[in-house]
């Protein structure tokens, strides 16, 4: 999920501590977040962000349809009025961020999440301020939040503390906050309830820590210090977990030198994409589905198309002759929509037509053969006809 940066810029072996060193150019994780944005609001800033993510600078405008938006958040798809609601949010809470620049010197800045957002034709429309985007698009800042991840959490405190804390996974520890900065993270400064540390630590820090070790991809440890008897301040270790170790790519090296990266970025697969899709599906298969698209004709999006291939199952491997040629044609167009669709919805329509889906052995053929399942052929025909009705007009 992550741009490049050169490995000199971050020494894994000083990376502890190493916000206050003059040797580390930039410096992780300084934004801060208000806690006060709910569970659902979380999620859906970070489908915006991981929608916009390519083109953040080079992007003024972001757009996303508003149906695949509320799916992959979990709201009901027709209630627009909870969407409005969160976005409003989104645009009415701030980030804020207190940091040394690459010279060095400090820099304080403030900004609203979002400066602005529409909905229109079916659309969601928002842009970020370059402020913001220049820092949300920087690696060495802000980490992507991996939204099969995210979809794991039921509580805002957990995924809030999560949020903050996998911001600093290369460092090991978040360095100390206070304890005023740690409620505000939480969205519980304005409590006199939370102003007493062992209500805090009982309802907020115990609660987050358990469901962020159960959940997540890293393990937190709280760490307090005090002055007199009274805690002052709070940090976090962090570890990754060995039993839920997602993609965490590296600086890339290795990975750079292989002849199927070369073959990716010949497509015009970005260089973050390339890696991520070699470290999730290993070379071999990235290989074969690169040779299965190169055997398609007519391909107007190739990069569309290998997402596609990778994500759900199309098989180089020979077909058997179709029953009929208006199945071809069904087929032909299910694949070109599914090629034309962004990752997030993609992601969305197999969740939207699982859900659909009622008995086992149709469900299980959908899993291992996705769109050319041939359990599901009508009701994935019927699917698309609903989503595209215009493409099979003459079927």
């Amino acid at each position: 999920m992550n741009k490049d940066y050169k490995t000199d810029d971050i020494p894994k072996e000083k990376l502890t501590g190493a916000l206050r060193r003059g040797s580390v150019k930039k410096h992780v994780a300084a934004i801060h977040v208000s806690g006060k944005l709910t569970l659902l609001q979380r999620k859906l800033s970070n489908v915006l962000l991981l929608n916009a993510y390519d083109t953040l600078t080079t992007g003024q405008v972001h757009m996303i349809d508003a149906r695949t938006l509320c799916l992959m958040i979990g709201y009901n798809s027709n209630d627009m009025d909870t969407l409005k609601a969160s976005l409003r949010g989104l645009a009415e809470t701030v980030a804020e961020w207190d940091m040394l620049d690459d010279q060095g010197q400090q820099e304080w800045g403030v900004s609203s999440l979002l400066s602005y957002a529409r909905l229109k034709g079916g659309v969601c429309e928002y842009a970020y301020s370059p402020a913001l985007a220049a820092k949300l698009s920087d690696p060495a800042v802000f980490a992507l939040i991996n939204l099969n991840i995210q979809r794991r959490f039921t509580s805002g405190h957990a995924l809030a503390l999560y949020e903050n804390c996998y911001r600093f996974v290369r460092t090991g520890s978040t360095g100390w906050w206070s304890l005023d900065l740690f409620r505000r993270l939480m969205g519980v400064e304005d409590s006199d309830y939370y102003a007493i540390y062992k209500h805090l630590n009982a309802k907020i820090i115990k609660p987050a820590v358990a469901e962020v070790n159960k959940t997540s991809n890293i393990v937190v440890t709280p760490e307090i210090r005090k002055r007199g008897r009274a805690v002052t301040d709070i940090r976090f270790k962090i570890a990754e977990n060995p039993q839920l170790a997602i993609l965490d790519l590296d600086d890339g090296t290795g990975v750079r030198r292989s002849d199927v990266y070369s073959r990716l970025l010949a497509l015009g697969v970005s260089d973050r994409l390339a890696r991520q899709w070699i470290a999730q599906h290993g070379e071999d298969h990235v290989a074969e589905k690169i040779a299965y698209v190169g055997q398609q004709r007519n391909v107007k999006n190739p990069v569309g198309y290998l997402s596609a291939a990778l994500k759900d199952g199309f098989t180089t491997e020979p077909k058997p002759a179709a029953p009929s040629s208006s199945r071809a044609k069904d087929l032909e167009r299910i694949r070109d929509l599914v090629a034309s669709r962004t990752p997030t919805q993609r992601d969305a329509d197999r969740r939207l037509f699982m859900s659909q889906i009622e008995s086992a052995d149709a469900r299980a053929d959908f899993e291992r053969h996705g769109w050319m399942s041939a359990l599901n052929t009508v009701s994935i025909k019927a699917f698309w006809q609903e989503m595209v009705p215009d493409e099979f007009e003459e079927t």
